[in-house]
């Protein structure tokens, strides 16, 4: 179920809860450890560059003079996360010669489930989120949990909470609203992870 089509679902409440579940209101997640990266200035292409320093947390991989997606992060359109995600994607060398795989999947904005954004979340990976034309460190979420007696779950997402790479100071922690803000105003998102041999 996309994220833009659980509106309906938003206002559930215990009592609409059928028997078989079990029903945690308000529940928070938040990636751990991020390190506290600021853009060197506004322009979108240093935002991409402190986000994507932020989600790998490793200078040796991302984005230094000396990493190997310093050149692919430059050359990519900062508000095309589907392009970035494309140039990211796959092998790199580190410059001591060891290979990284990067994996890099971009998620349209009407494809996007709740249970991809929760699951990520929770294996403490964050995202990047373009919305409203800015590029946003989506690191944590509220939400719903409905736990089936199944085992299945589903969620529902009050807001997703953002980093604003842009600043360092009490502007940097944000909030997309879904009872306030508009879904329709946010371009994508973008999962990457990286597997370094050590």
């Amino acid at each position: 179920m996309a994220l833009l089509a659980l509106a309906h679902g938003f206002a559930n409440s215990q009592q609409d809860v059928p028997p078989g579940y079990v029903f945690h209101a308000n529940q928070e997640v938040q990636v751990r450890d991020l390190p506290a990266r600021a853009a060197r200035s506004a322009d979108t292409t240093a935002v991409l560059v402190a986000a994507l320093e932020t989600i790998f947390h490793d200078p040796e991989v991302c984005c230094g003079k000396d990493s190997p997606l310093q050149d692919t992060v430059l050359s990519a359109d900062p508000l095309s996360l589907r392009e970035v995600g494309a140039k990211l994607q796959g092998r790199h060398r580190l410059n001591d010669g060891r290979p990284i795989t990067v994996a890099a999947e971009y998620l349209a904005p009407d494809s996007i489930n709740p249970d991809q954004l929760i699951s990520s979340l929770l294996q403490n990976h964050g995202l990047i989120m373009e919305w409203k034309s800015r590029l946003y460190v989506l690191y944590g979420a509220v939400f719903d949990e409905k736990l089936y007696y199944s085992g299945q779950r589903d969620y529902v997402v009050h807001k997703l909470l953002l980093l604003d790479v842009r600043f360092s100071d009490s502007r940097r922690e944000i909030a997309f609203n879904r009872e306030t803000d508009d879904w329709g105003k946010v371009q994508g998102l973008l999962k990457l992870s990286a597997v370094v041999p050590r």
